[in-house]
């Protein structure tokens, strides 16, 4: 791709385009798609209990693409009366604007969702649940700035991330883009005919607009093994190819404009990013960016079904997989190629939650505490072997004999706050958790 065409890639296929597209446009059309976005306060919603920013000077974006029903028909799922998640990414661009790396997060990723505004007033209970609810839970009053930073908090509390800026892309705008380039063409090696998407497409090369576009990028569970994970795949090749097309444009405003006027009508962003400027200014830091240097990921994970075998739709992210790749980014440090292949590679062998064998020892006073961490440990699919009185300790400590460094931080990363170190006492053959006062009786 063209360096302009990898600029919109990075950004989600909207954002690099409508801003390279307006350089040339006159004064009325700038305003009025200048008008078209909306911005959101989404920093009053998110409270001072967050990640430091490690690395000042990085930035990272969080990308939305919105599944909302209104204005579909009735069609997608209409008896989901919230806004849903259907793409939710992390574009981190480096403190010296030489490297950038995206990072998708699969919807049907399973973690802790924090307390929310669910916009009538109320918060929501901390929980776990599908990584996509968060969007939904914030978006129960139909406002994407609360949607958005429930989602916020919700990755910043996994990832430990901080996140500056938020960019989101509705349903219906998605539409509109596709159909003022004239359609994108794709290539599927098998037909596709999927009930819940729409979707009836014969093998072979053609040219998809409206609704069978929207199809296209949502199936799931009629192409190659029916995961979240295939679909993310999809969706990052359809939106280079929308990239590629309307970075084809660029020269022609006129021929641009029903393209930019529905990319422009379908973003929400925070405060700091309202605006072509703001946007175009960010856009502008990573126009030199090699594209050897720019990484597309997915954040390792494995089929929750290991460890809760009734769960047969859900994934869990891989540990220490997961902290190590946050921690990079958290720290300014490049994944690049070699990063992606070993995390893609660590996939094959996960060591799961039911593989670690955990005893759990009372650190505490409080009677019946041992009893009620290993019941937490075993809803999180961890095997507990024996529970016990241990010696006292003002803080939940984890213990591991020599070889058992991974099980050990697997748990530990189940487990915020708490850390891992080896002991050449510790009892063979199992990850030894100490309970203190801090150990958290509460889902979420």
């Amino acid at each position: 791709m063209t360096r302009r065409g990898r600029i919109v890639a990075w950004t989600g296929g909207v954002v690099g385009v409508l801003l390279l597209g307006t350089a040339g446009v006159g004064v009325w059309i700038y305003q009025h798609l200048d008008g078209n976005i909306h911005g959101a306060d989404v920093n009053s919603e998110l409270g001072g209990d967050r990640p430091v920013n490690l690395s000042p000077g990085s930035k990272n974006i969080l990308v939305v693409g919105s599944d909302s029903r209104a204005g579909t028909g009735g069609k997608y799922g209409s008896g989901l009366t919230t806004m849903q998640s259907d793409t939710l990414m992390v574009l981190h661009v480096s403190a010296d604007h030489k490297w950038a790396t995206a990072v998708s997060f699969p919807r049907d990723s399973w973690v802790p969702i924090p307390a929310c505004d669910k916009g009538n007033g109320a918060q929501s209970a901390p929980h776990h649940f599908k990584l996509n609810e968060a969007f939904s839970i914030g978006g129960l009053s139909g406002n994407v700035g609360k949607a958005a930073a429930c989602s916020i908090k919700t990755i910043e509390k996994n990832t430990g991330l901080r996140i500056d800026h938020f960019v989101s892309v509705d349903f219906q705008g998605f539409k509109g883009m596709v159909n003022a380039l004239g359609g994108i063409e794709v290539c599927p090696k098998h037909a596709i005919h999927d009930k819940k998407a729409h979707l009836d497409m014969e093998a072979g090369c053609q040219n998809v607009t409206d609704e069978k576009a929207l199809g296209y990028v949502r199936t799931r569970y009629s192409v190659g093994d029916g995961s979240d994970l295939g679909r993310i795949g999809r969706q990052q090749e359809f939106m280079k190819a929308l990239a590629a097309k309307a970075q084809s444009k660029l020269t022609s405003p006129t021929d641009l404009y029903g393209f930019l006027d529905s990319a422009t009508k379908s973003l929400t962003t925070d405060q700091d990013l309202d605006g072509l400027k703001p946007l175009y200014d960010l856009a502008s830091t990573v126009k030199d960016i090699p594209s050897d240097r720019l990484t597309f990921l997915t954040v390792p994970t494995y089929p929750r079904e290991a460890d809760i075998p009734t769960d047969k739709a859900n994934v869990l992210w891989q540990y220490p997989q997961a902290n190590e790749l946050f921690g990079d980014l958290a720290h300014d440090r490049e994944v690049g190629a070699a990063g992606k292949k070993k995390f893609a590679e660590a996939e094959q062998n996960p060591v799961t939650a039911h593989s670690v064998r955990v005893r759990v020892l009372n650190g505490t006073t409080t009677k019946g505490l041992a009893a009620v961490a290993a019941q937490r440990l075993r809803q999180l699919g961890f095997t507990v072997i024996f529970t016990d009185n241990g010696p006292t300790t003002d803080k939940s400590t984890i213990s591991y004999p020599p070889g058992l460094k991974t099980q050990a931080e697997v748990l530990a990363a189940r487990l915020p706050g708490t850390k891992a170190t080896e002991s050449a006492q510790a009892s063979p053959g199992a990850v030894t958790l100490t309970v203190g006062p801090d150990f958290s009786t509460k889902d979420g």
